[in-house]
């Protein structure tokens, strides 16, 4: 006797056809993002940009605006990929109801509504809030380094522009003077007929030249702002210190430093140095609360360093949430008298390493403050004290596993878009992301 099987009904044609919803299950975290942009969030600033009655009607923004969250929080982000799941991916067909938009209207819609998009963070932080998931009670800070959309290998230190700078001009000059000979020897053998034009290769090379000379500039330019920002500083503190109104001396060097250096695909992104090398790219920052994962606070730098943005990523929590949390931690990239300083005037309960150690050890730089009895030594002998009880130990396993679940999870290694301010809507998109996933799955 045969063995019987279900009937298998790919050809039967559906009656009552059910709806587009009945494909995804209940618990889908696209059905929560629908749910969300229909009913909860405030999608205004997006709505109220649509005001002219010419022309075919757009897309419905709250479904464009539905796609492109779940496209993040699905670990899709490019606008190709996005389209080609809304005919593939019955969550994705879900959400565009059978009618599914380009590819170039997805990248458009981004485009025109990024800071829009952006700011959606603070609404879906504020519902997880409300539902519970957001305490205070711990928040550690960490950040990440992640590509930028750009090569490091289309970079270039300032003492390499001055060398290649004035190769190409040689360059240049040569082949001007030999694009004028034959320019000459053209008309003679020409006449009035066109041959007077300046040969692709050499166009190229001034272009090249002129795109050295403004990064360049641009060099030139940050090198001297910082330096009068520092000699002011210095001044300052002097006059501060010394009790005098004069102000100190002018540096000597205003020049960048011969290995700043600068990309040509985006200039605003920084060689950044990372467990695995070196890549061009930005430094995102986080703030995570302790209870479920949920990022409260974030920001983007292009700078290597975490030192400067710990009183942002405060001050991004209380404008959020309209309140400091009770205890912070902080690896010892975050760790400066200024930052100490600033966690103890907000009344925070502060974890920051001072060193590369071992829970419950001290490193040599905690050792050598530890004799000026700074805040800095009080600190690690506050975490000495503790030791395997530190609360700084939770902190591992509050913000690394979020990095790991945005960037191994969902596959997010590079920044689709160039410059900083759209690379910051952009990563204040992946954070919101986050925070839905994490909402779904406690609904």
């Amino acid at each position: 006797m045969s063995k019987e099987f279900r009937p298998w009904k790919i050809d039967e044609a559906q009656l009552l056809p059910p709806r587009v919803q009945d494909y995804v299950a209940q618990d889908h975290v696209s059905r929560l993002i629908v749910s969300l942009v229909r009913e909860s969030l405030d999608l205004s600033a997006i709505l109220g940009s649509y005001r002219s009655g010419l022309g075919q009607p757009p897309f419905d923004p709250r479904m464009m605006t539905a796609l492109l969250l779940h496209g993040y929080a699905s670990g899709i982000y490019s606008s190709r990929r996005i389209a080609k799941a809304t005919v593939e991916r019955a969550d994705f067909m879900m959400i565009v109801a059978g009618a599914p938009p380009d590819f170039r209207t997805i990248s458009e819609f981004r485009r025109r509504h990024l800071k829009a998009l952006a700011d959606l963070f603070v609404q879906v932080l504020k519902l997880a809030e409300k539902a519970g998931l957001v305490k205070l009670g711990q928040v550690a800070l960490d950040g990440t380094k992640i590509k930028a959309n750009a090569s490091k290998h289309k970079a270039m230190s300032y003492d390499r522009m001055k060398k290649r700078e004035a190769e190409l001009e040689a360059e240049v000059d040569r082949w001007l003077k030999a694009a004028e000979a034959a320019d000459a020897e053209e008309d003679k053998r020409y006449g009035d007929q066109r041959g007077d034009e300046m040969p692709d290769w050499v166009a190229d090379k001034q272009k090249r030249l002129e795109k050295i000379r403004e990064a360049k500039a641009a060099l030139e330019a940050e090198a001297n702002a910082a330096a009068e920002a520092e000699r002011k500083a210095r001044a300052e503190a002097r006059r501060v210190a010394e009790g005098r109104k004069k102000s100190g001396k002018t540096p000597t060097k205003t020049g960048p430093d011969g290995k700043a250096q600068r990309n040509f695909t985006d200039p605003e992104s920084r060689i950044l140095k990372t467990e695995d090398g070196y890549i061009q790219g930005y430094n995102a920052q986080a703030a995570v609360d302790g209870a479920h994962q949920i990022i409260v606070a974030q920001t983007l730098t292009s700078s290597s360093s975490d030192q400067a943005q710990l009183a942002p990523l405060l001050d991004g929590i209380r404008a959020n949430l309209g309140t400091n949390p009770d205890e912070v931690s902080a690896d010892a990239g975050y760790c400066s008298a200024a930052n100490l300083r600033t966690i103890k005037r907000r009344r925070i309960e502060g974890y920051i390493a001072t060193g590369r150690q071992k829970h419950g050890t001290q490193s040599a730089t905690a050792k050598k403050a530890s004799r000026a009895g700074s805040l800095i030594a009080r600190m690690s002998t506050k975490l000495k004290r503790a030791g395997y009880r530190s609360r700084y130990r939770l902190r591992k396993q509050i913000v690394e596993p979020v990095f790991g679940q945005i960037k191994q999870a969902r596959g997010f290694r590079q920044f689709l878009l160039r410059g900083i301010d759209k690379v910051k809507a952009e990563w204040a998109l992946i954070c919101t992301a986050h925070n839905l996933v994490k909402l779904a799955r406690a609904a």
